[in-house]
């Protein structure tokens, strides 16, 4: 159900970025969709999930689920708009997160009100805390991982002349990702958990759902370069309704 749910909502949102950049020729909503992936990431990695399979254990913060697409919108950018741009989309979503970081610092300094009890605000600050620590795991492994994205995607398009977009799509992804996972679960969950096991878990798990972005990519450049019509389409669909009624 998750795994269908996280398709639906991958596929959602490669349209809308993908169709406001072929009409509008801009990046705004694809910078929007970034910063809401990466904001969220930061506080769903504060939980551990379970991705076991079969009797294989994997463990891995529950932000797996997302991550990995903020590396395809990265992709995306940089197919579209160039490495400058998608360096520039990454130093903007940067930015949101330390004031991200500073809001939350806020609602845990602040008093609570007369109904708000010891355990609440125990409860508040020992979340909130952890995504604290987790913000700033993320954003060394955050600028290091995803500018090292762009630049490996801008060089691998070179390399293949344009072509074979899977290619600089997983290829990109594969690497930065690992080393994304090493980087954020070593600073922070360093001394909580074992760490070993979560960067094995995270790793795996973002690949799987890295190189399941792949076709959502060639979803997007089709609708950018006009190859897949989505108003014809929607115009056709809406056609045929008013026939049937």
């Amino acid at each position: 159900m998750i795994l269908i749910v996280w398709v639906v909502v991958i596929f959602i949102s490669t349209i809308l970025i993908s169709q406001y950049i072929k009409t509008q020729k801009r990046e705004d909503v694809a910078i929007a969709f970034y910063v809401l992936f990466m904001s969220m990431s930061q506080i769903l990695a504060a939980k551990m999930g379970d991705f076991s399979i079969g009797s294989f254990t994997i463990t891995a913060p529950v932000a797996v689920l997302i991550f990995p697409f903020t590396f395809q919108i990265t992709d995306i950018v940089n197919e579209n708009f160039g490495q400058k741009a998608t360096h520039r989309m990454i130093f903007i979503a940067f930015i949101t997160q330390i004031f991200m970081t500073i809001f939350i610092w806020f609602s845990i300094e602040m008093p609570g009100g007369p109904y708000w009890g010891v355990d609440d605000q125990s409860y508040w600050t020992s979340f909130l805390g952890s995504t604290v620590r987790i913000t700033a795991a993320s954003w060394i492994a955050f600028l290091i991982t995803e500018n090292l994205d762009a630049l490996l995607f801008a060089k691998l398009k070179s390399f293949t002349k344009g072509k074979h977009l899977w290619v600089r799509n997983v290829f990109s992804d594969i690497p930065t990702l690992a080393l994304d996972s090493l980087i954020f679960v070593s600073i922070a969950f360093g001394g909580v958990f074992p760490i070993w096991s979560i960067i094995w878990g995270q790793t795996l798990t973002k690949w799987f759902f890295g190189v399941m972005d792949t076709p959502f990519m060639y979803l997007s450049r089709g609708i950018t370069s006009g190859k897949i019509k989505l108003d014809e389409l929607f115009a056709k669909v809406s056609l045929k309704g008013k026939k049937e009624r």
